[in-house]
C-alpha cells in the first residue's frame, strides 16, 4: 500500500495544512526580502544607502539621491552568495544540510540628469525572492519541501531639487513574480519518501510606487529618507493533487488556483557625515512591514475537497528593523575603501519552512576609479545567522525539535561609467 489506513485519514483530515509558507528563509535579510541591490553597498554592509548616492545603483533605494547626479551613469552589478545553512533534527531522517541554494543575483541602474533640478533615473532589480531545498527524503516531508519565489521589478524614476538643501524623488514599479512549491511524502510512505504530495506553480504581474527625500544640510552632512509601498500579489496558477483524491482535489489532478502574497512595505532613514577631507561615517535604520503577512493560502474551485482551499498555513509576522554603521576612507585618489556591521531582525517565527534568523552581516569592500569615467566596486560580506532551537508537528512523524544554523559568504563586482 502507497500509505497506512491511519495516515490516509490523518492526510484527508488535514491537507489544508500541509504546504509549507512560501516566504522559507531567504539567504538575504528576514522573511523572503533580498537585500543585495548593489555591491557599493554591500562594502559598507548597506549603511547609509538612503543618503550616500555614491553610483547609480542609489536610486533603486532612493529615488531622490538622483539629484546628486551631475552627469548620466550607469551601473551593472552581479552578487554571488555562498549559502551553508542546515536544519537539524533528532535524526538523519529529519535533518538536512545546504537548504538555501547559492544564487546570483543581478542588478542594472541608469540616472540620467536632466537639467540642474530635474532627473530621471531607471532600475532593474529585486526587493523579494527565496529559495529553500530541503532534501527530497526528509522525514516530515509535508512541512518541508523544495520552495523558490523570484520577483524582478522595473522602476523608472525622477528626482527633483527643490531648493539647494532639499530634494524629493519618486517611483512606480512594474514587478514580476513566479513562485513554486513541492510537498513529499517523507515518513509517511518509506518506499517512495520523495514522491510528491502536492505542488503548486503561480505567477502574477503587479504595480508599486516608491518615494524618497533627501535633506543636505551642508556638504559634508547629508540626510535621507525613503519609502517603498506595499504591494499584494495575487499569484495565479496551477495547484496539483498528486495522491488519489486526499489532499484537496477528488480523484487527485490539477485545479486552478490562486494565492495573495504580500510585499510589504519598507522605510528607511539614513545619514552621511564626512567628518575629514578622507573619512566619512554612514548609518540606516530599515523597517519592514512583516505584520501584513498572516498565512500563505491558495485557493481554486477545483479544491473541493476542502471547500475551494488547496491549502492554508498560518504566519506569525512582525514588523522587523535593520541596524547598520558603516565606515568609508579615501585611501588615495583611485581607491576608497569601505566597512560595515548591520544586524538584521528576524521576521517570523522559526519553522522548517520559515528558519528565519537573526543576522549579523560583516561587510569589507573598495571602489577603484579608474578614470573619470570607469570605476569599479568590490564587496565581500560574511553573514552570521543565529542558531534557533524550536518545535513542530507534522503529520508524518509528530512533533520534533529541530535546529536552524549556518552562515552565508557574499561577493560582488560592479562596474559604474559616468558619460
Amino acid at each position: 500500500m502507497l500509505m497506512s489506513h491511519h495516515h490516509k485519514v490523518r492526510l484527508s483530515q488535514s491537507a489544508i495544512f500541509i504546504a509549507a509558507a512560501l516566504s522559507a528563509a531567504t539567504a538575504s535579510a528576514a522573511g523572503y526580502q533580498i537585500a543585495f541591490d548593489s555591491v557599493s553597498g554591500l562594502g559598507r554592509a548597506y549603511a547609509g544607502e538612503a543618503a550616500i548616492g555614491d553610483s547609480a545603483s542609489a536610486m533603486g533605494r532612493n529615488p531622490a539621491l538622483m539629484a546628486l547626479f551631475k552627469q548620466a551613469e550607469v551601473s551593472g552589478a552581479l552578487i554571488y552568495f555562498d549559502a551553508d545553512i542546515s536544519v537539524t533534527g533528532d535524526s538523519q531522517a529529519l535533518s538536512s544540510d545546504d537548504t538555501v541554494p547559492n544564487q546570483f543575483v543581478p542588478s542594472t541602474y541608469y540616472v540620467q540628469p536632466i537639467d540642474e533640478k530635474l532627473a530621471f533615473g531607471l532600475g532593474f532589480y529585486s526587493n523579494y525572492g527565496l529559495g529553500t531545498d530541503l532534501k527530497d527524503d526528509f522525514a516530515a516531508g509535508d512541512i518541508g519541501g523544495d520552495t523558490a519565489l523570484l520577483s524582478v521589478n522595473l522602476n523608472p524614476s525622477v528626482s527633483y531639487r527643490i531648493n539647494p538643501m532639499f530634494s524629493v524623488g519618486a517611483g512606480v514599479s512594474v514587478i514580476y513574480a513566479t513562485g513554486e512549491v513541492n510537498r513529499r511524502y517523507g515518513a509517511a510512505n518509506p518506499t517512495s519518501p520523495s514522491g510528491k504530495i502536492l505542488s503548486w506553480e503561480a505567477d502574477d504581474w503587479a504595480f508599486g510606487w516608491n518615494v524618497g527625500a533627501l535633506f543636505e544640510l551642508d556638504n559634508n552632512n547629508r540626510f535621507g529618507l525613503a519609502y517603498r509601498a506595499g504591494v499584494d500579489l495575487e499569484l495565479g496558477g496551477d495547484f496539483t493533487d498528486h495522491t488519489p483524491g486526499l489532499v484537496a482535489i477528488p480523484n487527485g489532478g490539477v485545479a486552478d488556483s490562486n494565492s495573495n502574497v504580500p510585499l510589504p512595505a519598507t522605510a528607511e532613514f539614513s545619514g552621511f557625515h564626512q567628518l575629514t577631507p578622507l573619512f566619512a561615517v554612514h548609518y540606516s535604520a530599515f523597517w519592514t512591514q512583516w505584520s501584513d503577512y498572516t498565512e500563505f493560502k491558495a485557493s481554486g474551485s477545483g479544491c473541493s475537497i476542502n471547500g475551494g482551499t488547496c491549502f492554508v498555513k498560518p504566519e506569525k509576522y512582525d514588523d522587523s528593523w535593520r541596524w547598520a554603521l558603516g565606515a568609508t576612507y579615501q585611501l588615495n585618489p583611485a581607491i576608497k575603501l569601505r566597512a560595515g556591521i548591520a544586524l538584521d531582525e528576524k521576521a517570523g517565527a522559526t519553522t522548517l519552512s520559515i528558519p528565519d534568523q537573526d543576522a549579523l552581516w560583516f561587510s569589507t569592500g573598495v571602489n577603484y576609479q579608474h578614470s573619470s569615467e570607469w570605476s569599479f566596486d568590490l564587496g565581500l560580506a560574511y553573514m552570521d545567522r543565529s542558531n534557533e532551537t524550536y518545535t513542530e508537528t507534522s503529520l508524518f512523524v509528530g512533533e520534533q525539535t529541530y535546529r536552524a544554523e549556518g552562515h552565508l559568504v557574499i561577493l560582488g563586482a560592479q562596474a559604474n561609467y559616468r558619460f
